[in-house]
């Protein structure tokens, strides 16, 4: 019974974080890049641990209870996000320039790790996945069941940012090509913005 309700959890989890936003598209760039991409998986894996036991444990109710805390994430998930996407069709265009990119390949630190903050926590998404949907699901178990469940949505953040990480950092010398590396930077700015948008008719329809 543990094992079926961990794959329950694991399934969820990872279905919730399969489509590309604004985590995976940081993660692939450092991947192709090479640039501190496990340091950046693994700074992903801690805050989708910490917002996954968040919600399982409790936070879905007070997010879902707060119109106003609703608001502030979505609008500002909505500026975050255009920026995001106005970024990426910027490097789309300065990707033959090669200034560029050596700056975008040799990211400090401490940038990655203030912008993975920014990619993650002003993301509405990031709430509504982890926070409300699976801390829904979730908080209908009890127990070990709920133990399992968590442990289960945890892995599979482990087992995604880990292989995105691994696999962009193996491919990067196909994916850092300038058509491709193009192609790329534009698909993110328009699911980027396609995300901003999405949010934007959720917040008008509430």
């Amino acid at each position: 019974m543990g094992l079926l309700v961990l794959f329950k959890g694991f399934s969820l989890g990872l279905s919730m974080i399969l489509p590309i936003g604004s985590q995976n598209s940081m993660l692939l760039t450092q991947g192709i890049n090479r640039n501190h991409h496990l340091f950046t998986a693994s700074l992903f894996i801690i805050y989708d641990i910490f917002l996954i036991a968040l919600g399982i444990l409790g936070g879905s109710l007070i997010l879902a209870s707060s119109d106003l805390l609703f608001t502030l994430l979505t609008w500002g998930g909505i500026t975050f996000l255009c920026g995001y996407g106005l970024m990426s069709f910027k490097s789309a265009l300065l990707i033959n320039n090669p200034n560029e990119n050596i700056l975008r390949q040799h990211k400090s630190l401490k940038i990655i790790f203030i912008t993975s903050l920014v990619v993650t926590f002003l993301n509405p998404h990031a709430y509504i996945d982890t926070i409300m949907v699976i801390g829904s699901v979730g908080g209908q178990y009890q127990g070990a069941s709920k133990m399992y469940f968590m442990i289960g949505t945890m892995l599979a953040s482990v087992v995604w940012f880990t292989t995105v990480s691994l696999g962009a950092a193996k491919l990067s010398p196909q994916l850092s090509k300038p058509r491709v590396k193009r192609s790329i930077d534009l698909s993110i700015g328009l699911v980027m913005w396609f995300i901003a948008w999405s949010l934007f008719k959720a917040w008008m329809a509430k």
